[in-house]
Order: structure tokens, then sequence, then C-alpha cells
């Protein structure tokens, strides 16, 4: 039974148009992985990348020590993001910054968003979003003495517009869900659920961890006002690599993030009394950027460029539609339950599988070289690269499972 599905994946692997920059991933001596499938987790790295540490810190710092500074780092944080706009968020110049981790940037475009909207006393969220983001938004709540509307969504799907009409009123003054729902994959329709809240007068901010790099996002003609993400998953930022912020140019003058650090200043370098926030973007930084941890995104940013991100998705849909098909062949008669979508355009860039006992199962994958992502209480999450992933690959991983699942059931 399993051979067709075999042929499938080489067929499918012959046909990949993304096929030969596999090759631009390390693999180091010894690699005793032959499944990856948490590229939705943490992305591989480059060998570009491990040049262009190499480069950065033999050249750049040690050769121009401070004066890398004036060389060009202070402008890394917008450079990077326009870049990244251009080749991953349709995103024009100017709305993008490259700093902070998810978490601080979701805080500060969220404070200043509700700030912003003064006298309207909601924030709109929902229940199985990914912590951070409800963690922020109630401490938030807590600080400005604003009400949270939770909106009830289902592990197996997400938010909906229909949900969302629902609870949105006059007095909301922000409104917060993620564009690919980090457990179940649930791809949100970002323009609808805009136009509902803009028509309430609040504003939206959207969580992009589980769509930069992965998913064709279109932030300028959805009409989103901010926007978080990372770039350690899709974009092979590496671990604890600097998260990007969006904040649409009209609303730039209008917003002013809470954390008011020198980078931020109009003018960082005169030391002087009070602050005054830079002009546009650059106001959402606050302290000195990364330049460091931003090295390895130069490298994938070349690379995304190179695929195109519509070539980028176009592989993803056929990658988690091959998941769709072994599950539903091997691991289904095994008890296991698919809980993503199945229709690919409401799909982002993963799969998650149910079954109960997974967690068993974890130090047998990994002992076999297949490395999933494990999501409590009973979910292993299917996330495979679209650059760096083949479809043997996925073969190969859930052959694995297959196996590991019928010796638990015999």
């Amino acid at each position: 039974m399993s051979d067709d599905l075999l042929t499938r994946a080489e067929a499918l692997d012959a046909a990949d148009p993304l096929a030969h920059l596999r090759e631009e991933f390390l693999t180091p001596d010894g690699f005793d992985v032959v499944s990856y499938l948490d590229g939705n987790s943490l992305g591989r790295p480059l060998r570009a990348t491990a040049r262009l540490l190499d480069e950065f810190v033999r050249e750049q710092w040690a050769g121009r020590l401070i004066r890398g500074w004036t060389d060009g780092w202070l402008e890394w944080p917008l450079r990077l993001g326009d870049r990244l706009g251009a080749v991953a968020l349709g995103a024009a110049a100017g709305q993008v910054v490259v700093a902070d981790s998810t978490t601080v940037l979701l805080y500060k475009l969220s404070r200043a968003a509700v700030d912003a909207r003064p006298g309207r006393r909601k924030i709109v969220l929902d229940t199985d979003n990914f912590p951070t983001d409800r963690y922020v938004l109630e401490g938030i709540a807590a600080e400005r003495g604003l009400n949270l509307a939770w909106i009830e969504t289902d592990p197996a799907t997400g938010i909906t517009p229909g949900q969302v009409a629902e609870v949105v009123d006059a007095d909301t003054a922000l409104v917060l869900f993620s564009h690919v729902a980090y457990r179940s994959s649930w791809l949100a329709d970002v323009a609808e659920i805009n136009r509902i809240a803009h028509a309430a007068g609040a504003l939206t901010l959207w969580d992009l961890c589980h769509s930069a790099g992965s998913v064709a996002v279109k932030l300028d003609d959805w009409g989103v006002d901010l926007a978080v993400g990372c770039t350690y998953k899709y974009l092979n930022g590496g671990p604890g690599a600097p998260a990007f912020g969006y904040l649409r140019r009209d609303l730039q003058a209008e917003l002013r993030q809470p954390i008011q650090g020198w980078m931020g200043h109009r003018a960082s370098f005169e030391m002087g009394p009070g602050y005054e926030p830079a002009d546009g973007v650059r106001a959402l930084l606050s302290g000195t950027p990364p330049i460091l941890a931003m090295v390895p995104l130069h490298a994938n940013l070349d690379m995304l460029a190179e695929a195109g991100i519509e070539a980028v998705r176009a592989k993803s849909v056929l990658l988690t539609g091959y998941v769709l098909e072994l599950a539903d062949r091997w691991l289904a008669p095994l008890g296991v339950e698919v809980v993503s979508p199945r229709e690919a355009e409401q799909r982002g860039g993963h799969v998650t599988l149910r079954r109960a006992g997974f967690e068993q199962l974890l130090e047998g994958l990994w002992d076999n070289g297949v490395i999933p992502d494990y999501r409590r209480p009973d979910g292993i999450r299917i996330g495979p690269a679209p650059l760096s992933t083949s479809f043997a690959e996925v073969h190969r991983g859930l052959s694995v499972l297959r196996t590991l699942l019928e010796k638990q059931v015999s």
C-alpha cells in the first residue's frame, strides 16, 4: 500500500521547481535526522547563513568595530523591514521594522492601538490564540482598565468573520487574531474581518508568526492596520531571531508606542532631554537593534526572493495535501484524526493530527530521526517547510509514525 504513495512523493519531488533550494540548507556531518517536520517552529539554517555570520564577525564586527553603526547597522531594522515587506508581506516600503521579540512588539502595537481609541473599552480576541497574544492583551486590559471580549473558537478550526461581527461594536478599540491559527492551521479571512472591524471604528492587529514565509500575505491590499510576526520559523532566522512589526503608513502619525527608547527618538545621538518620536515607522524602535541576530535574515530573504512567495505557497499546499493523503491512508485506521482544514484555501502551512497517547511516541520518533511538533494535550503538528522539505522526507517521517502507532495499538 505504501509503494504508490512513495512513487507519488518521488514524482512530486521531481516536478518541484524549488527542489534545488534544498541543497542550500546546512546539513552537518553525522546528521541524524531523516525527517524534519517542525519547520513551523524553527527553520533550518542555510549554508549562506553560516558564511554570512562568519564574515560578519571577522570583517564587520572585528574589522569595523564601532564604525559599523555608521557603516549601515543603524539602518538594518528599516532596510530589512522594507525587504521583508516586499518579499513576504505585501507591504510597501516604510511600514515594517525588524526589532525586539514578538511579545514585545505585540505589547507596543496593542498599547498604541488602544491608546489611539480613547473612550473605547473593549478588546476582542479569541480563546485559542497563541498564549503570548492572550497574555499580552490580558496585561494591557489590566493596565488600562479595559474589557476583554473573548470569542470561543474551535481548536480544530479558527476565527470567522461571522463570529467577529457578533462581538465588535462601537465600544471596540482593537481586535487581535492570528492569520494562521497556531494549533489547527486555520487560515483567517483577514480582509473581511478588517472590513467588519473598521466599520465599527476599531483597529486590527494580526499575528503573522505562522504565515510569514509560508503563506502569501497582502497587508496593504487587505487593509491591515498593524501586524507582528517572528522570523525564526519559515524565515529561518535562527533561535530567538528578532521579530517584525508592521504599522500602516497613514496611522504612523497617530499611534504612539509606549516603550520610549533612544533608537525611536527623532535624533538618537543628540542625547537631549525629553522624548521626541522619530518620523514614520522608526518610532517603533526602542533599544539598540540586535544586529548580530539579524544577519541570518539577509540570507533567507535572498532565497525567498529567488523562490517567490507564490511558488512557496503553491508547494506548501502540495506538501500539506500530501500529509493529508498519508494521514488518511495510514493513520486514520489507527485512530488518528485530522484537525486541520482539508480545503487548501482555508489551510496554512501545517497539519495537526490528534490522537490520545501521542505524547508516548515522541521519544521513539526522535530516536528514529523524525522530529514533528507536539502540542498538548494530544496533537502532533506536521510542519513541512516548503524551501527545505521534500515530499520523500514527509513520507519517511509519517512512515515511522505509522510503525510506532501500530506497535502501540498491537
